[in-house]
């Protein structure tokens, strides 16, 4: 295992899970001195790909070119990776990704699920595997194939980092606005049912407006932001900044602000893993997978809890016996989450407020 010099990566779920697993790519190419990382994402996740460190080739996967030629992709994926790998290591159980790490080398490691008689040809035809625990944190769970390889880590979660370039010219952006100490406020998500509604958004925007520190919103140009910025009040202190900063200048404004505040999505573990102060507003996300993972404590959230603070991160939810269910939303089809109805954002303000006042801003 010391020759490993060809390394393919498969993270096939959302941006959260390509991001951190930040800490596994750095202790590849670490221990294998230098070794070729190639990875295989979704295709909606690209973006952030594109980004991660040591990372040579992408391959991606598309859902649309599933349903319109199912058979095509999948045969241009297995030949582009068949055996041209020294290590193939997937991190998530699908038969599908499952399949791409065998396809792509002889040692392969992969995630599979746990107490599921499925899995048997998981486990005769892999090199080695690991048992995916859906009681714990994303990022520990990215870190067991490091076990697998007798490869030492630690806990603190890894941040991207925006080039020099990409930092100059946002710090210039916001010098020309005259903003010094701001709030990151991110309202949007990549799935809606993870979304507060846009009521109690709004009472929120209110209230942070009154404290006097400009709130930089952010957000991308999908359907989902595009539909909050063309629906954004007017406020004293709030600024849209919506659609106008790439994932790379995104990643450089959270480094230079304040807070973050806002809604469970991949903006929210980048935030963390800068050690900034987090607000997370979460909906039917179970916590002890996607909370935020705090460097300070070097722990995540494990219980559900209306109101909690743990290290640099404060935590909202409902105050309802099925929080937190887990689903996509309450028909579990990406309808709405009602849990989110119900977090008060007078509650949310007062926590941030009394944050603010107490903290020394040089």
């Amino acid at each position: 295992m010391k020759k490993i010099k060809k390394i393919l990566l498969i993270v096939q779920r959302s941006n959260g899970d390509v991001y951190l697993c930040l800490n596994l790519i750095h202790e590849l190419y670490k221990y294998y001195k230098n070794p070729q990382i190639d990875i295989l994402v979704n295709d909606d996740t690209l973006s952030l790909a594109k980004l991660l460190p040591y990372i040579k080739n992408i391959h991606t996967f598309s859902y649309s070119k599933k349903r319109d030629s199912r058979w095509s992709q999948e045969v241009k994926i297995v030949k582009s990776i068949f055996r041209k790998y020294d290590l193939s290591i997937n991190l998530t159980a699908s038969d599908r990704s499952v399949l791409y790490a065998i396809f792509g080398s002889k040692k392969s490691i992969s995630a599979i699920e746990k107490n599921s008689k499925k899995s048997w040809w998981k486990k005769l035809l892999l090199f080695k595997y690991y048992h995916f625990e859906k009681n714990q944190h994303i990022f520990l769970n990215n870190l067991k194939p490091l076990n697998l390889l007798n490869i030492k880590y630690g806990y603190n979660l890894e941040s991207l980092k925006a080039s020099s370039e990409v930092i100059s010219r946002v710090k210039k952006i916001l010098k020309n606005l005259g903003i010094k100490d701001f709030f990151v406020f991110h309202p949007s998500a990549q799935y809606s049912y993870k979304i507060y509604p846009a009521n109690l958004r709004d009472q929120l925007l209110s209230y942070l407006s009154g404290i006097g520190i400009p709130i930089l919103v952010t957000g991308t140009n999908n359907k989902i932001d595009i539909n909050i910025k063309e629906n954004l009040p007017s406020f004293p202190n709030v600024i849209d900044f919506i659609g106008k900063t790439s994932l790379e200048e995104c990643i450089a404004l959270n480094s230079l602000s304040l807070a973050y505040i806002g809604m469970d999505t991949l903006n929210m573990h980048i935030a963390a893993s800068q050690n900034k102060r987090i607000f997370a507003i979460f909906g039917p996300s179970k916590l002890e997978i996607w909370s935020p993972w705090s460097n300070e404590i070097s722990l995540s959230a494990s219980i559900d809890s209306p109101n909690q603070t743990y290290g640099n991160i404060t935590i909202f939810q409902a105050d309802m016996p099925c929080v937190a269910c887990g689903n996509a939303g309450c028909d579990n089809n990406h309808g709405v989450s009602e849990c989110l109805n119900k977090i008060n954002p007078k509650l949310i303000f007062k926590e941030i407020e009394n944050w603010y006042q107490g903290c020394k801003i040089n």
